[in-house]
């Protein structure tokens, strides 16, 4: 009999660990289908409360760390990280769901079970937002990237930034986990399940409503990316020869009517402070024409820069990119931010700039409309990477254009909406659209991250309230 027992309760750890590991599969990673993320911590918060404290946390951590292997050929083969950094990255999201588990667990025992539903996120978030502040990836991995796709849902970042759409995604199935734990009142899990349906259905009200706000202005945008060769020098035939095609593109977009054109990132190598051929070009095209640059200019330090030439000006605006790879960009980082004088209001910024808050904060503050984004991608990462960008524009509300080399050629509004879209993972691409602007001002713009401070508040009060004595 007690084999038996042992066999069935086996068994179901092991299927709680599968079906959620298969949900973390398909739910995370570089193209992650959104609604499979919010079942995927379900089957193991449905064991926690069945089985003992050390197997509940096991679950969560195998859980995770069997659907994260979903990135290792991205991490090992595309990016060329070591098995120590990526052991890392797979770990610790499954450390934070098995603490979430066991913090669940332990206050549904002690028949909390509003406290056990906010666990599981408050968990989760505060470690997100703790990560952030130190990782020289920024934001990189956070749970709510895998929204993308549900435009209402990631509408909440305008008020909260990302951490808010994280709580959400794991607040649900935590409520809906309650449910069935024999430990919660049949109060507790009604107060619990109202709780979080109010949250969501707020957060998707307030989404759809955003989402009719109708545009102040258009602008017609242009974006080519051209593979190879990849930053060659102008001085040399090769870069000469990409010059001239890009030159081509540029002419091609131009008459197609668009007034703004951006290239990819380090697109051509140069000691010099201008290009006359784009500078020309611009001239004669009434265009505002961005170019990513790998400046060799001063002697004693390269420059990844965002260069922009315009008509009517003799000298091209410059960015120097802030934020770089470690291990892959030999860059000396900028300190300054860019915005291009007239109307509409655009600012500047490149590639790994746009996984980091104070991008998109400091242009919210200078009034940005829109930001020109060159960037260069990993070949099988540019859903990701440029939905990871589009993030920014929704939490500071600005337009997005984004033209990657090995990625994604995007075109999005600031609500997150993609109007035109062109891989350049495989290829060469281009495509030009029309951009809606507005002049927006979110809270989270003005209050920044004030949602991750009242989640770490959160989480130290279920916290202290685990370890209070259970009710009689």
């Amino acid at each position: 009999m007690a084999s038996r027992l042992d066999f069935r309760a086996l068994s179901a750890w092991l299927a709680a660990v599968a079906l959620s590991a298969l949900g973390w599969w398909f739910g995370s990673g570089l193209q992650p289908l959104w609604w499979a993320t919010w079942l995927a911590p379900l089957p193991v918060l449905l064991l926690a409360t069945r089985t003992r404290a050390r197997w509940a946390a096991l679950a969560g951590f195998a859980a995770y760390l069997l659907g994260g292997f979903n990135e290792w050929t991205y991490a090992r083969d595309y990016i060329g990280l070591p098995i120590p950094v990526i052991a890392a990255v797979l770990v610790m999201p499954a450390l934070m769901l098995a603490l979430g588990v066991l913090l669940f667990r332990r206050l549904l025992r002690r028949q909390h079970a509003v406290g056990a539903a906010l666990a599981v996120p408050a968990v989760w978030v505060a470690i997100e937002y703790l990560n952030n502040l130190v990782s020289p990836h920024g934001t990189w991995g956070s749970i709510a990237y895998t929204q993308m796709n549900a435009l209402p849902v990631i509408q909440v970042a305008a008020i909260t930034g990302l951490w808010g759409i994280s709580f959400l995604v794991l607040l649900l199935p935590a409520a809906v986990a309650t449910q069935a734990a024999a430990q919660a009142s049949r109060r507790g899990r009604v107060v619990t399940m109202a709780v979080g349906l109010a949250l969501l259905v707020a957060a998707l009200i307030y989404g759809a409503a955003r989402l009719q706000a109708p545009a102040q202005t258009t602008l017609r945008i242009g974006l080519a990316s051209l593979q190879k060769p990849e930053q060659p020098s102008l001085l040399d035939p090769a870069g000469q020869a990409l010059e001239a095609r890009y030159a081509q593109e540029i002419r091609r977009l131009a008459n197609a009517g668009a007034r703004v054109v951006v290239v990819p990132e380090t697109s051509f190598a140069t000691d010099a402070s201008t290009v006359p051929g784009f500078a020309q070009l611009a001239q004669q095209h009434d265009l505002t024409l961005n170019v990513g640059i790998d400046s060799r200019e001063d002697p004693n330090a390269r420059h990844n820069v965002s260069m922009v030439f315009q008509p009517g000006l003799a000298t091209p605006a410059t960015y120097a990119k802030h934020h770089l790879l470690p291990g892959l960009e030999s860059f000396t980082p900028g300190q300054t931010y860019r915005m291009l004088d007239g109307t509409p209001r655009i600012g500047l910024a490149i590639c790994k700039d746009m996984d980091f808050h104070d991008i998109g904060q400091a242009y919210a503050a200078r009034g940005a409309q829109l930001l020109l984004v060159p960037a260069n991608d990993f070949t099988v990462d540019g859903w990701l990477h440029s939905r990871m960008a589009i993030m920014r524009s929704v939490e500071s509300g600005f337009a997005l254009a984004r033209a990657a080399r090995k990625g994604r050629l995007t075109l999005s509004d600031d609500r997150g909406r993609v109007l035109a879209e062109a891989s350049s993972e495989r290829r060469d691409a281009e495509l030009v659209g029309d951009l809606p602007l507005r002049s927006t001002q979110t809270l989270y713009s003005r209050w920044g991250d004030w949602f991750a401070w009242l989640d770490l508040a959160m989480l130290l009060a279920l916290l202290g309230l685990a370890w209070f004595p259970a009710r009689d």
